[in-house]
C-alpha cells in the first residue's frame, strides 16, 4: 500500500487529461507547423489549449501564452530573456530568499554579467518583507521576480501589492506561479511574465508555459534559436500531446478549483488541529491562513524528518523540496523564515491533492503521531 501525499513535488496525471492526449500520439500526429490538413489539425489543438491556459490565468489574449518544457525553462526564459533584451543602465534584479532554485540560480548567474541581485528577506510567516521591497525598488531596478506560492511551506505572496509597487517604478514583474495556477485564483493582469508548470496541475511532465504580456508588449531575448516558433520567443516543434494535456488540465482546474479548495481546506484544518493537539513541541511552518490549502509543513522537535519518513514507508511525503532532496543541508526556505537549524532538519512537508481522501488524512495523521511518539521515546535526548 502506498499513500501519496507529496502533491507539491508532482501530481498524478488526471485520467481525463490522458484521454485527451492519447489521439495526438498516434492518430492526430501532424506537425503543428506544417501547412497540410494534419498539421492544421494539430495546430488547432495547440491553439485550443492556449486558450484554455489563457482562461485559467486570466490573460487577455491567448497569444500571450508561450509553450515551454516546464517551469524551470519558463523561469529562465522570463528572467534571462527580459534582462538581456532590456539592456540599459538599470542593473538591479530583486528576488526573494525563498524562491525555487531555478530562479535563485538564474539570478546568481546574472551577477557574473555585472547585474546586482538583491535577495529580499521574508518574515517569519513566510511572506515577503514589503517594507524591504519598498526601500529597494528604485530607478536602477530592471526586474522583480517573486513567486506566487512557495513550494515548501505553501505561503501565498501579496502579488497585487508587489505589482502596484513595480508599476509605480516602471519595473518588470515576473512571478513563478507553478504552485499557484490551478490551486488559487491568479491574474496575469497583475504581472508582465508568469511561469506555469504542467505536472503541478495534474497535467503531463515535460510541458509548461510562460505568460508574456502583449499590451504593453514585453519582449524577450530567446534562450535558444531555431525556426522562430512561439512568436519567435521559443523555437522548436511543439509537443502537441503535451500541449493538449496542459490545456485540458487547465480547463479541469478552472471548472473544479473552487469546490476542490473547500474540500482541501477542510482536510488541511483537520490535519493541523489533530497534529498540534496530540503532539507537543510541533510547529507549523508558514502562515496558517495565507497558504494554499494542500501544503502543510511541520517541524517535530526531537526527531529527524528523514527518520519519521523511514518509520512509515507506505506514506509518500517529503522532508523538503524534491528539487534539493540530494542535499544534506537543512532547507534554505526554513532557514529564511528563521527556523532553528535543528528544527529545519526535523521538518516534513505534507501535500494534499485532488485524489487525497479523508480516510488517508486520518491514517497519515495517526501514523505521524504514532511514529513521532515512538522515536521520541527511543531518544536519550528527548
Amino acid at each position: 500500500m502506498n499513500i501519496y501525499m507529496d502533491y507539491q513535488a508532482t501530481t498524478p496525471c488526471d485520467k481525463r487529461v490522458v484521454d485527451e492526449m492519447l489521439p495526438y500520439f498516434t492518430e492526430k500526429f501532424g506537425n503543428p507547423h506544417s501547412g497540410h490538413g494534419m498539421g492544421l489539425e494539430a495546430n488547432d489543438a495547440v491553439d485550443d489549449s492556449r486558450r484554455k491556459i489563457a482562461d485559467l490565468v486570466k490573460a487577455n489574449d491567448p497569444r500571450e501564452v508561450i509553450f515551454t518544457s516546464g517551469a524551470t525553462e519558463s523561469n529562465n526564459l522570463a528572467i534571462r530573456g527580459a534582462v538581456h533584451y532590456y539592456k540599459s543602465e538599470r542593473k538591479k534584479i530583486i528576488t526573494s530568499t525563498i524562491e525555487h532554485k531555478c530562479v535563485l540560480e538564474t539570478c546568481r548567474s546574472l551577477q557574473s554579467e555585472g547585474y546586482q541581485v538583491v535577495f529580499a528577506p521574508v518574515l517569519s510567516n513566510g511572506i515577503v518583507d514589503m517594507d524591504f521591497l519598498k526601500k529597494e525598488i528604485d530607478d536602477n531596478t530592471i526586474l522583480v521576480s517573486i513567486m506566487s506560492v512557495n513550494n515548501e511551506i505553501g505561503t501565498i505572496q501579496p502579488i497585487k501589492e508587489i505589482s502596484k509597487l513595480c508599476r509605480e517604478h516602471g519595473v518588470l514583474f515576473h512571478t513563478d506561479a507553478a504552485q499557484a495556477v490551478g490551486t488559487i485564483e491568479v491574474d496575469a493582469g497583475d504581472v508582465d511574465l508568469m511561469s506555469v508548470s504542467g505536472h503541478k496541475i495534474y497535467g503531463p511532465k515535460g510541458v509548461g508555459a510562460l505568460y508574456v504580456r502583449i499590451k504593453p508588449r514585453i519582449r524577450l531575448t530567446p534562450l535558444f534559436f531555431g525556426g522562430g516558433q512561439e512568436r519567435g520567443i521559443r523555437s522548436g516543434t511543439l509537443p502537441v500531446p503535451l500541449c493538449v494535456g496542459l490545456g485540458k488540465a487547465c480547463e479541469i482546474a478552472k471548472n473544479e478549483m473552487v469546490q476542490e479548495s473547500r474540500r482541501l481546506t477542510d482536510m488541511k484544518n483537520y490535519f493541523i488541529d489533530k497534529i498540534l493537539s496530540r503532539l507537543e513541541k510541533v510547529y507549523l511552518n508558514g502562515d496558517r491562513e495565507r497558504r494554499i490549502p494542500g501544503c502543510l509543513n511541520f517541524s517535530f522537535e526531537g526527531v529527524e524528518g528523514e527518520s519519521v519518513m523511514l518509520g512509515m514507508p507506505e506514506v509518500c511525503i517529503s522532508s523538503g523540496s524534491a528539487c534539493t532532496s540530494a542535499s544534506l543541508e537543512p532547507s534554505y526556505v526554513l532557514k529564511a523564515i528563521s527556523i532553528r537549524e535543528d528544527l529545519a532538519h526535523c521538518s516534513l512537508r505534507i501535500g494534499l491533492g485532488r485524489f487525497t481522501t479523508f480516510e488517508e488524512v486520518e491514517y497519515v495523521s495517526d501514523k505521524i503521531i504514532e511514529t513521532v511518539t515512538r522515536l521520541r521515546n527511543m531518544s536519550p535526548l528527548w
